[in-house]
């Protein structure tokens, strides 16, 4: 609800998207904003001029989020800053050194709803705590917090799954190599068998059995013309498997692996989650599914992306592909998953992935971020994708929460309400965020606005 003129604060904030819905939500309760989108030194000095309730810095990239954080501080000791910090090492840093700051990232707030909607729709959210998993379950108009684990038979699936992903490679260079072991062991095998079943103890039928295989050849005063008959046709065969062994090694070796054939990082098959976009909140998506022990593919476009090596780093296997290609999605075994997470930044990259999805698996429980772009009022409207959560939305709600002088422990929605974990435990309702009419990060002209009007100035 609007403030009354007394109680109108003045807030500082700094970023894009998100930034346009902190902004909006501020404005729409009646406070004072500057918004700005990546300003300069001097934009921050005359922004930072007056007295200031608050300050938030929503941007994407870690370090100059911040860079900017630092500079606020620098200009105007002791403000109240809201940062938005993916690195938990960056974010452990900034804590440090400015106290007066609170840290978050836009996946540690929506990875609880996400997650709920991916493994048990009726409930709104499932939180990591020190103590075990909480899920947050709606009664009527209440949220109440219990205890919550995977069901028996979901962890049984989702182990059958990973068990069943072993030794079944999902790239071609894999399957080579294993097609070329395979054979060597066949031949090392049939060797074998024949000199134990001619009466050879099975220790000297293995060395033979081996000379074999390496191409040496059997001992001739040892062995009888269909043997040596045996013996030759299995060398020729043995080049054969070991050239097919030898390019999928080097060609397994010499390319990024994302994928494992054996171990953690080998694609489940059944009991699964499959996450699209290996950006910040796909990324803790995959590791809290991890946590619970839940298989998971993720998918990713970019061969480049940086989160890569850290998902390498943190054991989740990660399939390079167009996940808008119904090929590419047949192949992760999607009607024996348990959802599809579409959580890409682009919005309409989702729309895409999930309608593939659903063509290729009628039945899959479907997860998208979406509501950054304004087609997907339309495209929800034609037809239901899916279970969609607005992120920005999201972070708008846990910010301005922050900036109020609340220090919320999450945000949820249930139905079309937003609601606020205060930090002793209790929701409270919270309205939702429209964008304020400043321009697109990246527009031009001007970057400094107010609620009172527009400062024009040159960028």
């Amino acid at each position: 609800m609007p403030e009354s003129a007394e109680h109108r604060h003045y807030f500082v904030v700094i970023g894009g998207d998100m930034a346009r819905r902190v902004c909006g939500l501020l404005r729409s309760a009646g406070h004072l904003v500057c918004h700005l989108a990546r300003p300069t030194d001097e934009d921050l000095r005359e922004a930072l001029r007056r007295d200031v309730t608050g300050v938030a810095v929503l941007l994407d990239d870690d370090v100059e989020s911040l860079r900017y954080a630092l500079a606020v501080e620098h200009i105007h000791p002791h403000v109240h800053l809201v940062v938005t910090v993916f690195d938990r090492t960056v974010s452990e840093q900034l804590l440090r050194v400015l106290p007066n700051c609170q840290v978050t990232s836009p996946a540690d707030v929506a990875a609880p709803v996400l997650l709920a909607a991916c493994l048990q729709p009726d409930l709104l959210s499932i939180t990591q705590t020190p103590e075990g998993h909480v899920a947050a379950r709606r009664q009527g108009d209440d949220v109440h917090l219990e205890p919550w684990r995977p069901a028996r038979s979901v962890r049984y699936r989702a182990r059958l799954g990973r068990i069943r992903g072993q030794l079944r490679p999902h790239d071609g260079s894999s399957r080579i190599m294993l097609t070329g072991l395979a054979g060597l062991l066949m031949v090392l095998l049939a060797d074998w068998t024949w000199l134990v079943a001619h009466h050879r103890p099975p220790v000297e039928a293995l060395f033979e059995a081996a000379r074999t295989v390496s191409a040496v050849g059997p001992a001739l005063a040892h062995g009888s013309d269909s043997y040596l008959v045996f013996s030759a046709v299995a060398m020729l065969v043995t080049i054969v498997f070991t050239a097919v062994f030898t390019a999928g090694m080097v060609d397994r070796l010499l390319a990024p692996r994302t994928v494992g054939i054996v171990g953690s990082r080998a694609l489940p098959r059944a009991g699964h989650v499959v996450v699209v976009g290996l950006g910040q909140v796909g990324l803790r998506l995959c590791t809290q599914l991890q946590a619970l022990g839940i298989g998971v593919i993720a998918v990713e476009r970019n061969p480049q992306a940086p989160n890569l090596r850290l998902a390498k780093a943190l054991r989740v296997p990660v399939v390079i592909a167009d996940a808008t290609d119904r090929f590419v999605l047949s192949t992760l075994g999607l009607r024996d998953a348990q959802a599809l997470a579409a959580v890409a930044s682009d919005d309409l990259e989702n729309i895409a992935v999930s309608v593939a999805s659903l063509a290729v698996a009628p039945e899959l429980r479907v997860v998208m971020r979406a509501g950054e772009h304004e087609a997907i009022a339309e495209t929800r409207s034609l037809f239901r994708i899916g279970h969609v959560h607005d992120l920005n939305s999201l972070i708008a709600a846990y910010t301005t929460a922050s900036l109020s002088g609340l220090r919320p422990r999450g945000i949820l929605t249930s139905g079309k309400r937003l609601l606020v974990q205060r930090e002793d435990g209790a929701f409270v309702p919270w309205p939702l965020a429209d964008r304020c009419d400043h321009p697109h990060e990246g527009d031009t002209g001007d970057r400094l606005h107010a609620a009172a009007g527009t400062v024009n100035r040159d960028a």
